[in-house]
């Protein structure tokens, strides 16, 4: 375990040729032969049971329509506050839940139709030929699926499943309150007919038709009820979007049913049109209502003049006015009617005045309703003030108190704010003045009107109200004219450039060839991911470079799979790679050996880390192609614990190794000839309760020397040296030591105690053997070349072929016929 992770810190043992990582991930074919498919599936069913979604748009223009009946000075009544940020109150209204709600309500979007699909309950409203009517004022059964069945064109049975376990509600549309609701029964059903009254505990209502209802029948369909927040919720994803440099805003909204897309867009825009146009005369509504106010207050005024007049003349006999009395009553006349307009108008501009002074919010500035103001700067002040407060309004939910632009907005503001009072103040005191000399000028006539007599003053003075308060009149009468042109002739400012329909448009999701792309690419990159992982993660030994990274000792060559009947490799396909592999590991051992053992015996000892690296296998075919070389050559079975070979030579282990150490038979009866040339064999006989020991003592030694005297090789078959001492005991015998390690079984980790010995020159003389290595191995290609083990695709014809492919079969077969 300790070398695994040391595989991960290390940076030498980091894959670093780019073209051996390649195949690595390449030879992992399988592995994306089987995930693409299944991803490409998965995509599919996704794309033909998703639910599709549609999206729709409408485009309306957002533009300030006036009176054009009027002019500013005539219609100010109407058209009063400056400028206004438009587009964008719209579209926050667009998107509001108040707006939205409005729009469900009045379509009833909380109402569902449903029938059954092929991997859901679809939405089928606008494709159906009736529609439930709910009775006003009453409780309806909430959240649950209503079944109706269409017996024939006029009769249907309506169901319901209940539930015990589920609380029930009901609710009441007029006026949103619930109710709980239990239902004894299980299952209800009942059979009505089209346009009959439904009067059930839990739904009052009637199925009517839209269309003729023969293509209904045998049909079933679905209606459930929601509440109108729940309903309202579905439509909270609507987009208003205005378009940058326009007074246009884009409408869009997605939805799995095109029917419902279309009218709640193009209601949308009518509930925001009438919205609209009722603000835009709600003003005009009210100075109307002020104008009849005042106009009814007027005209009984002035009934209630006239009759007293009739009255005077009738009681004092006085009808006409004198000369003198005309001409007075022409100038004061006059005169009134000034000082009624200056003082209406001082009365403004202390209100308005004090509205300004009284509030920081400038927006709503009270607008006259029957004033008329000759100086134009007053207005456009308003407007100039009412524009800078509105972009005040607006910025302040952008920026903080601190911002530049903020506190200059400030500063313009309260420039403007000066200034108009200022010149409030100054019109107020030009006003003052000139009523001022209106009134001494109508006190002059006042003075020659006393020298009249009294019955004709007294007349003098009733006709001068009277005229008064009818020039009030006729002025009233014309601008209550005015408001009702107005509100009759005023438009929304909401207009209808695009309206949404259904022009055939294809679904927006799920998009086929995108979820396709994704498929492909995670059945790529999740295999990918798990190859890296079990690469980075997996501590077996594949390559002889793994080897090379993790262990100084030298590579002396490398075993390919026995494809033999047993261990006999060498001896049953002497023609195999497997063979030649040994062929060439006999040649590179010769260079082991020194000088000085070049004519005398020479002992190589055969071990590994643990059981099942093929260590055996090893040394008996190492054994056996020494023997066909002309070398008397001896295979000695020291595994004492786990005796393995003498089944493949077909001989007894009754006596072995462990009978001459404790001197139960001589070493002439325990050597076995073999049907091997050259090839004797010692087999370890039977189990001893003491291997270890057996193995230390002098006999060894004896047995060992012996077998010197009369073998040119002696091949030890050791225990495994990672798990018991047994074989570091035999070590000490070794003019060369073979490692036995074993492709994709070998953990790294095992190579850590015999490095340490190697290192610390306890032993000498070491190489390694990579054992069951396979041509064309997890990446890609075959080692050997320079390790005694084949070329590969190049070998042909000098090996026997063990293993043929599908394909080679194939092909040799149609070739013999």
């Amino acid at each position: 375990m300790e070398n695994k992770f040391k595989l991960i810190e290390n940076p030498a043992e980091h894959i670093s040729d780019i073209k051996d990582y390649i195949f690595r991930i390449i030879s992992n074919w399988k592995w994306f032969l089987f995930t693409i498919p299944i991803a490409l599936a998965i995509a599919y069913y996704f794309n033909i049971s998703a639910q599709k979604i549609y999206g729709l748009s409408t485009t309306i223009v957002v533009k300030e329509k006036q009176n054009p009946l009027f002019s500013s000075g005539t219609n100010i009544a109407f058209n009063w506050g400056g400028v206004s940020d438009k587009v964008e109150s719209i579209r926050k209204t667009l998107i509001s839940r108040t707006h939205n709600e409005k729009v469900v309500k009045e379509l009833q979007f909380y109402i569902d139709y449903f029938k059954e699909g092929r991997f859901r309950k679809e939405d089928v409203y606008g494709k159906i030929p009736f529609e439930i009517k709910l009775q006003p004022n009453q409780y309806q059964l909430l959240n649950t699926l209503i079944k109706i069945d269409f017996i024939d064109d006029e009769n249907f049975t309506l169901s319901v499943e209940f539930r015990k376990d589920i609380n029930y509600k009901l609710l009441n549309y007029k006026d949103e309150t619930y109710k709980g609701f239990n239902f004894d029964e299980k299952n209800f059903s009942k059979t009505f007919s089209v346009g009959e009254y439904i009067n059930l505990p839990f739904l009052k209502a009637e199925i009517v038709a839209k269309d003729k209802l023969n293509i209904v029948k045998g049909k079933t369909y679905f209606i459930q009820l929601n509440s109108i927040n729940s309903a309202t919720k579905k439509y909270q994803n609507i987009r208003a979007k205005g378009l940058t440099g326009t007074s246009l805003v884009e409408i869009s909204l997605t939805g799995s049913n095109k029917n419902r897309i279309v009218d709640f867009l193009n209601k949308t825009v009518e509930v925001l049109a009438k919205d609209e146009l009722e603000q835009k005369t709600n003003y005009a509504y009210s100075t109307k209502e002020f104008i009849d106010a005042q106009f009814k207050n007027t005209s009984d005024s002035l009934k209630l003049i006239e009759d007293n007049i009739g009255k005077f003349k009738q009681q004092n006999a006085i009808y006409d006015l004198s000369a003198q009395g005309v001409e007075i009553f022409s100038q004061t006349t006059g005169l009134d009617k000034i000082q009624k307009q200056l003082a209406d108008r001082i009365e403004y501009f202390e209100n308005l005045e004090t509205y300004i002074k009284a509030n920081s919010n400038y927006a709503k500035i009270p607008a006259p309703a029957i004033i008329n103001i000759e100086d134009a700067s007053i207005s456009s002040m308003v407007g100039e003030l009412t524009k800078l407060s509105i972009k005040k309004g607006k910025l302040t939910k952008e920026v903080t108190s601190n911002h530049p632009s903020l506190k200059l907005l400030n500063e313009e503001i309260e420039t403007a704010r000066n200034v108009l009072l200022e010149n409030i103040s100054s019109l107020k005191k030009a006003t003052n003045v000139s009523l001022r000399n209106s009134k001494k000028r109508l006190n002059s006539y006042n003075y020659q009107l006393n020298k009249l007599p009294k019955k004709e003053q007294k007349l003098l003075n009733f006709q001068r109200k009277y005229t008064l308060t009818e020039s009030n009149f006729v002025f009233l009468m014309q601008k209550r004219y005015e408001a009702d042109i107005a509100i009759a002739a005023s438009v929304s400012d909401i207009s209808v450039l695009d309206t949404a329909k259904d022009t055939g448009q294809g679904y927006i999701l799920p998009r086929k060839s995108f979820n396709y792309m994704i498929a492909l690419l995670l059945g790529i990159i999740l295999p990918l991911f798990v190859i890296i992982a079990k690469e980075v993660l997996d501590s077996k030994i594949y390559m002889v470079e793994d080897i090379e990274r993790i262990s100084p000792i030298p590579i002396l060559g490398v075993v390919g799979k026995n494809e033999a009947e047993n261990n006999l490799a060498v001896f049953l396909k002497p023609k195999s790679t497997v063979a030649e592999s040994f062929r060439a590991l006999r040649s590179n051992i010769q260079f082991l050996f020194g000088r000085e053992l070049k004519d005398k015996s020479k002992t190589i000892v055969v071990t590994s880390s643990v059981s099942g690296e093929g260590k055996t296998f090893v040394s008996i075919n190492l054994a056996t192609v020494f023997a066909l070389g002309g070398k008397k050559t001896i295979l000695v079975g020291l595994d004492l614990r786990k005796p393995k070979i003498f089944g493949d030579f077909e001989i007894s282990n009754d006596k072995g190794v462990v009978n001459y150490l404790i001197a139960e038979a001589d070493r002439s009866s325990i050597i076995h000839h073999t049907k091997v040339p050259n090839l004797d064999v010692i087999t370890a006989g039977p189990l001893p309760p003491n291997p270890s020991e057996l193995l230390i003592s002098s006999a060894t030694d004896e047995l060992i020397n012996s077998l010197k005297e009369e073998y040119d090789y002696i091949i030890l078959d050791t225990p495994p040296i990672g798990l018991v001492s047994d074989a570091i005991e035999l070590l000490k015998y070794a003019d060369s030591t073979i490692y036995v390690l074993r492709q994709g079984y070998s953990q790294k980790g095992m190579l850590k105690m015999i490095n340490d010995k190697y290192v610390k020159q306890e032993i000498s003389n070491v190489s390694i053997v990579l054992n069951d290595f396979k041509v064309k191995s997890k990446y890609g290609y075959g080692y050997g070349y320079g390790y005694g083990y084949g070329y590969g695709k190049y070998s042909n014809g000098y090996h026997e072929n063990e293993k043929k492919s599908f394909f080679e079969r194939i092909f040799k077969r149609n070739k013999k016929s």
